[in-house]
């Protein structure tokens, strides 16, 4: 097996194999650019190497024929003390993994080469810089010796010579800096590494070994990146150059638009006499890209041209190293940017419009947590206090928390139930722990590059990145502000949207949404082969859920209408009515308030469907408490003056009480027993629709009649309750609109009998709630507290099947119902109301299942715009149109 590629002779589109770093870094050469040369270990010897626990047989052979080729194209020799090659180790997986694992930087270092290395680059103290840099590394990465240990002698070299920032410090300093950093290694491992072929070696396990480290470990699990999708590491082997050889060298790192905003314009950040970890850890103030255009005019015009020239090629906004030698510009790496929200979808609809993308491509690019994420929170700047201190809106969001400083005291918060906000200098990628358990990351250093920054923006969590006017105490648990001190435990709020930090609880309005968001959800409309309408229940609903553009309503549920103000005591005395005439009588006094009601909510929605379910719930949850009633009447008895009234209604809560409400009286079946609750309704419904037509409005009623589970049920109400009513209304009135008939298909039954059921509606929605609840015999009042975390922890379940669809079984039964109902009906309208509507996971899944077969998905008002994305990206699925993605 073949372990070893040059750049120039590997496929860059197997990323796989060669990693998405390596993939980026082949991609480039081919493309002209000028790129360091080098060669790729693949993931193949990577796996290789998990399986025997040892680097492949014939490995490091592979690796000194490339490095001679290395040798033969930069003109250098590895190991050569008068003119040594240099190279960087760096790890890569097929997806990127920001900062998850370990690279090493200046290999070949020793005390003999560097001699020769201050030669090439012309400066002892450069040379010195890249040495002491990669004792570091190297120790901590490959050897295991705590970073801790170097920063102390860093820091204490700084404060013996009085310097802030690193390149300050002088010849002399270095030196002793380096004779520190190798007592360091000999009084914690015994022994110096100087031979760079055995550097080379240990350092390509090392990064190996980094594939399994705890922090990438969990990256993959919080991420959900399974080997099919990334299995181990390549490792590329590049040529060095350096940023720290004189003060025209910089190392920068920039995205080819703007990374929070969208706006089309090079955005990052570059250090002067800096090498590459230097930007991304924060530990200098690096200069904003824009500033390079003054000082290196011509370095800058060939940076703009090749990074557009890598977006095009990509399709995708561009996160690019670079490395200045010199004032000669070189490329070290190209991956797809790690956007906000507000970017990603700002630069699909500008990238669609320019040409760059097609439309389908525009519409897979975006996440529907995306979209979700728009929705966020702003803080309410009207009403907001001075803010504490400003740093960089690095990823949106508002969001209070509770400080803490450290990412494990993140974690034990979070699961205590605090929402805290990981408070940190810079963030390390060991930090990412805390980053998925705090609700917000604060640091005081670093830039929208930073480690910080990129991986807030990755994983959609609100961000604000060099606030420098606060210190971090770690020792006191506190950070400061001028004269504030704020300690672990008290609240804060940041937002990331503006770079604004506060101290305590700040009020939030709801966002401004820019001009793409819904342009873009119209483009995704327009591949879509599903309508995305609404559960809205009220007026306010309907509203919010047509601004995000719903198409209908799919599920107005009614019996909210009967607990409103003024309503309920009504209904109970509807409800304990002894005599049908008593009933009827009441529900006349019901009636015209159920009906202004359903003409606020048609009106809301005129010219788009409005499915309204008749009532579904058991009658006793109308009624006061079992318990409760009981007391009071206990306790009239005992002062010896009994409430009749009160005994009246015990007596009726007694009869109506179930074992298994759930599955007892109500629905269809109480619309049976008691038509006159269904006939109010009916008519009330249809009263609103005629006084709207009357008005000249376009009204679209649909009736739907829920918990069927015999054919037979729907014939009985639709013919004497629904026809009848009708016919009543129409003539009183003098007027009849046109109105459908329908059912919510939630019972196990009605989906194995959905061709009957078929052949008596107009159209049929299912309730995947109750139909969960029903195939799993689960109730979802009790699971969730009883046993449900229980069977994910231990992956009897993959998933809540309450939250996402069930794909094995739920999904499969639905599948079935379709094809029976369609093959009865072909034109039948079929859709789904239940919460999974909502859910893009469980629209992929059951796209995927019934393709063309479903409608429409109805969603709560705020979850309609991911819901439309989520359609948009399973119908191009579905129907083959989907574009290739590549994702290094």
């Amino acid at each position: 097996m073949k372990y070893t590629y040059m750049f120039d002779e590997a496929n860059p589109d197997d990323v796989k194999l060669l990693g998405g770093k390596a993939s980026g870094l082949v991609m480039m050469t081919k493309l002209g650019l000028p790129v360091p040369y080098g060669l790729v270990i693949t993931t193949q010897a990577c796996k290789k190497y998990y399986r025997d626990n040892k680097l492949p047989d014939g490995l490091m052979e592979e690796v000194r024929t490339g490095m001679h080729r290395i040798e033969e194209k930069m003109g250098r020799r590895f190991g050569d003390p008068a003119n040594p090659l240099l190279v960087s180790v760096r790890s890569g997986a097929a997806v990127s993994m920001p900062g998850m694992m370990d690279t090493v930087l200046n290999l070949g270092l020793n005390d003999e080469t560097v001699k020769g290395l201050a030669k090439y680059i012309n400066s002892e103290h450069a040379a010195l810089d890249a040495y002491r840099r990669f004792l570091s590394m190297f120790g901590k990465i490959v050897l295991g010796i705590k970073e801790e240990r170097f920063n102390e002698s860093l820091n204490k070299i700084k404060a013996k010579y009085g310097v802030k920032e690193d390149p300050e410090i002088p010849v002399e300093g270095l030196k002793e800096l380096i004779e520190e950093y190798k007592a360091i290694y000999k009084a914690d491992v015994g022994y110096l590494v100087e031979d760079p072929w055995k550097q080379l070696e240990l350092a390509i396990d090392a990064v190996f070994k980094s594939w399994n480290s705890p922090r990438a470990k969990f990256y993959r699990e919080a991420n959900r990146i399974t080997p099919d999708i990334a299995d181990c590491t390549a490792v590329a082997i590049v040529s060095m150059v350096f940023g720290n050889a004189d003060w025209r060298s910089a190392t920068g790192v920039l995205f080819t638009r703007n990374p929070s905003t969208g706006e089309n314009e090079l955005y990052g950040e570059y250090l002067p006499y800096a090498q590459g970890e230097d930007v991304v850890a924060g530990i200098r103030t690096p200069r904003p890209i824009s500033k390079l255009k003054e000082d290196m005019p011509e370095v800058y015009d060939e940076l703009y041209k090749y990074s557009k020239m890598l977006e095009r090629h990509k399709k995708e906004v561009q996160d690019v190293e670079f490395t200045i030698e010199k004032g000669k510009l070189w490329f070290l790496q190209t991956r797809n940017a790690k956007m906000g929200p507000i970017a990603m979808v700002k630069t699909s609809m500008d990238m669609y419009k320019e040409g760059v993308l097609t439309r389908e491509e525009a519409v897979m690019r975006v996440k529907p947590d995306h979209i979700t994420q728009m929705l966020y929170p702003r803080i309410d700047e009207a009403n907001a206090p001075k803010p504490l201190a400003k740093g960089l809106p690095s990823s949106p969001g508002a969001v209070s928390g509770r400080i803490v400083f450290d990412p494990d005291s993140a974690v034990e918060w979070a699961r205590k139930g605090e929402k805290v906000i990981l408070a940190r200098e810079e963030t390390k990628p060991d930090d990412v722990h805390g980053f998925y358990a705090a609700v917000g990351i604060l640091t005081s250093r670093g830039g929208m590059t930073s480690h910080a920054a990129v991986v807030a923006r990755a994983i959609g969590k609100p961000a604000v990145v060099g606030a420098e006017e606060i210190r971090m105490d770690y020792s006191r648990k506190e950070m400061r502000v001028g004269d504030s001190v704020l300690r672990e435990g008290d609240w804060i709020t940041i937002d990331g949207f503006s770079g604004n930090v506060y101290a305590g609880k700040v009020g939030t309005v709801e966002p401004k949404l820019p001009r793409e968001f819904f342009e873009f959800l119209d483009l995704a409309d327009s591949v879509s082969i599903y309508g995305i309408r609404a559960n809205a229940d009220t007026p306010e609903d309907a509203s919010i859920a047509r601004k995000f553009g719903a198409r209908g309503i799919g599920l107005l549920r009614t019996e909210r209408m009967f607990r409103a103000p003024g309503r309920l005591e009504l209904f109970r005395r509807i409800i304990l009515a002894e005599s049908e005439e008593e009933r009827k009588s009441l529900l006349d006094e019901l009636i015209p308030m159920l009906r202004q009601d359903f003409m606020e909510i048609l009106g809301v929605m005129e010219g788009l469907p409005v499915t309204i379910r008749l009532f579904d719930p058991p009658l006793h949850e109308f009624l006061p408490s079992l318990d409760e009633l009981i007391s009071e009447v206990e306790r009239a008895r005992a002062r010896g003056a009994p409430d009749k009234e009160k005994e009246r209604m015990l007596a009726r809560v007694r009869a109506l009480m179930e074992a298994n409400p759930m599955m007892g009286h109500r629905g269809v079946r109480l619309g049976i027993t008691f038509p006159d609750i269904y006939r109010a309704q009916v008519r009330a419904i249809l009263e609103a629709g005629v006084e709207l037509a009357k008005m000249g409005r376009d009204v679209r009623v649909q009736i739907m009649i829920p918990q069927v589970a015999e054919a037979k049920e729907l014939d009985y109400v639709v013919s004497n309750v629904v026809k009848p009513t009708a016919e009543e209304t129409f003539k009183a009135s003098g007027r009849s609109i046109e109105f459908k008939v329908g059912t919510m298909m939630e019972t196990v039954r009605a989906c194995l009998t959905a061709d009957e059921v078929a052949r008596r509606v107009d159209f049929m929605s299912f309730g995947t709630n109750d139909l969960t609840q029903a195939v799993f015999s689960f109730s979802r009042d009790d699971v969730e507290n009883k046993f449900m975390s229980k069977y994910l922890e231990l992956g009897l379940l993959p998933y809540d099947p309450f939250t996402t669809i069930d794909a094995g079984g739920v999904a499969k039964l639905m599948k079935m119902a379709i094809e029976l109902a369609r093959n009865a009906k072909k034109d039948i309208e079929i859709g789904i109301c239940g919460e999974h509507g909502g859910d893009p996971k469980s629209i992929e899944i059951l796209g995927s299942a019934v393709g063309d077969g479903l409608n429409y998905f109805s969603a709560s008002p705020y979850r309609v715009p991911a819901a439309r994305l989520a359609a948009a990206q399973i119908s191009l699925k579905v129907t083959g149109r989907a574009p290739k993605k590549h994702e290094y």
